[in-house]
């Protein structure tokens, strides 16, 4: 192949309209409703314009998607793996109609493109859906990795003034080590191939920011490809599932930035037999896109040969090494070294840089237990001790402090008291982010809302949960504010413990009983479970 392969459909949508067109949509857009669009919404916007998800150029109606649900087919009998609507939990979109013109725009407000609704329909879990076709003013705006960033009609440029022809893509939304690094190089050897890197950095500065780690990695194991084989371009794309239809959407986004190849991964058991009916589906699909797929197979690094081979050609009794997913994210976590057959030392600087092991990463101990549990008490302790030390950015999160400083204006009733919760979440999760120790100490009664803290802070750092399980008895006993007494009387409404439930952890890290522990014994235990968990050293 001497040129580059045509896109998907055959020609390169271009979703953005000339700069006097643009000007005109500007100007009426200040009479139209608009939609704030999220992370993901924004990336699938993005393709749309930028020709990616080519020959598509709008959304589709409910008649489309149903029939694309159906048969895998556009109204003209081009194949789509999987309906794309706009989908948003907006009040006011559920009342928009057909014909009405609506301004999409990103979080900041910005307007990106006008969208005229053909169908306006709710599904069965309250989303609204809207179709139409798009009028696209710009692009998302994105202040990172700007140079790496090329739109399909760029990049087809790009390559063709390199003179390409065939070009195999490996798009990744995980670091590249050293058997992936193999396996593309060989491919792209035995193939006679150019070689497109597209890490997927579809994600957000604040909701999603695991990507970061991702493109540095792929910035930085880029130099250790042939140069004048190997293009990288980042590719704006939210993560999608390794199904048939995922994979089918991803050969058709990697054909419209030129990959006659696409190296896929997953058609293996964790044990390494083959799938013959997962071959079987890519043959399906590489002859309905057009693209050729390449199935990843497992890699054992063979130490006689010091390479990586695929399982089924390891030489019989050749010692063969193999490093889990879980034993590395173990090792990473433990501060371990990590094999230098497993990967490259300039790839595990960056992830040490975003995953640092426990005893470096910041975490979140979140106490929860009734009024007069201890929870407050054992939390100024423990934040005192860790203060001591001097190694750790401490900062105290006790509801009292909470309520004073951060939610004045909410009262006690369930709905606030969840809010409250919540908004101690975020910020203990901003902290943690930040490698700082969060110290949390509210009463979190709802066993959901600490489900949903635990993974908001999870996703940054660490989360220990301490129930203090103090008996009520004990707690009523107490009652240094008179609560209790007040809430027996009626004088309170929606008292934990008394007239609300309390719902008590179902696997807290560590449970406490202050009944007959002192503070000091109970915030050792506490050091000590940290000290366990390896985040103290």
């Amino acid at each position: 192949m001497d040129t580059l392969i045509a896109p998907y459909g055959g020609t390169l949508v271009d979703g953005l309209v000339d700069p006097a067109r643009a000007a005109a949509l500007k100007a009426e857009a200040f009479h139209l409703p608009s939609l704030d669009l999220d992370w993901r919404a924004l990336a699938d916007l993005e393709l749309l314009l930028c020709g990616a998800y080519s020959p598509l150029s709008g959304y589709m109606t409910r008649a489309t998607a149903e029939r694309v649900s159906r048969t895998q087919t556009l109204d003209d009998g081009t194949f789509w793996p999987s309906p794309l609507t706009l989908a948003t939990q907006s009040r006011e979109a559920a009342g928009w109609t057909p014909g009405m013109r609506v301004a999409l725009r990103d979080g900041e407000g910005f307007m990106l493109a006008v969208l005229t609704l053909a169908d306006v329909w709710q599904d069965d879990a309250g989303l609204t859906h809207l179709g139409g076709a798009i009028e696209g003013i710009a692009l998302p705006p994105h202040a990172d990795f700007v140079a790496q960033r090329a739109t399909p009609h760029e990049l087809r440029a790009l390559l063709a003034r390199r003179g390409w022809g065939r070009v195999i893509a490996w798009q990744a939304r995980e670091t590249m080590h050293r058997a992936q690094y193999e396996f593309c190089l060989r491919c792209a050897i035995e193939n006679e191939s150019n070689l497109l890197l597209q890490p997927m950095v579809g994600g957000d500065l604040a909701e999603a920011p695991g990507y970061f780690a991702v493109a540095r990695a792929f910035l930085a194991i880029r130099e250790r490809f042939p140069a004048a084989t190997t293009q990288l371009a980042f590719l704006p794309m939210a993560p999608v599932a390794n199904d048939d239809a995922g994979i089918a959407l991803r050969a058709i986004v990697a054909r419209n930035y030129g990959a006659s190849a696409l190296i896929v991964g997953g058609e293996y058991t964790p044990q390494g037999a083959a799938r013959r009916s997962a071959d079987r589906d890519l043959e399906r699909i590489a002859a309905r896109v057009g693209v050729q797929l390449i199935a990843y197979p497992r890699m054992v690094y063979v130490e006689d040969r010091a390479e990586y081979l695929p399982e089924d050609q390891v030489p019989p009794g050749a010692r063969v090494l193999a490093l889990s997913g879980d034993e590395f994210r173990r090792r990473m976590q433990a501060g371990l070294k990590i094999p230098d057959w497993y990967s490259f030392p300039e790839v595990l600087a960056e992830l040490a840089r975003v995953f640092p092991s426990r005893d470096k990463q910041g975490f979140t101990v979140f106490f929860t237990g009734l009024s007069g549990a201890g929870k407050s008490t054992i939390a100024r302790a423990l934040a005192a001790r860790l203060m001591e030390t001097g190694r750790r950015a401490v900062t105290l999160l006790d509801g009292d402090i909470v309520r004073r400083n951060l939610s004045s204006e909410l009262g006690f009733s369930r709905a606030h008291r969840d809010i409250n919760v919540r908004r101690i979440g975020f910020v203990a999760s901003e902290i943690t982010k930040n490698g700082g120790v969060a110290i949390c100490a509210p009463i979190a009664p709802y066993r959901q809302t600490r489900r949903d803290v635990r993974a908001m802070i999870e996703a940054v750092g660490g989360f220990v949960e301490v129930h203090v399980a103090t008996p009520i008895e004990t707690c009523e006993a107490r009652d240094r504010k008179g609560l209790y007494a007040k809430a027996r009387a009626g004088l309170i409404p929606e008292f934990t413990g008394v007239s609300d439930p309390y719902e008590a952890p179902e696997n807290p890290e560590l449970a406490i009983d202050t009944t007959d522990l002192s503070i000091d014994e109970a915030v050792q235990r506490v050091l000590l479970k940290l000290e366990h968990e390896g985040y103290l050293r």
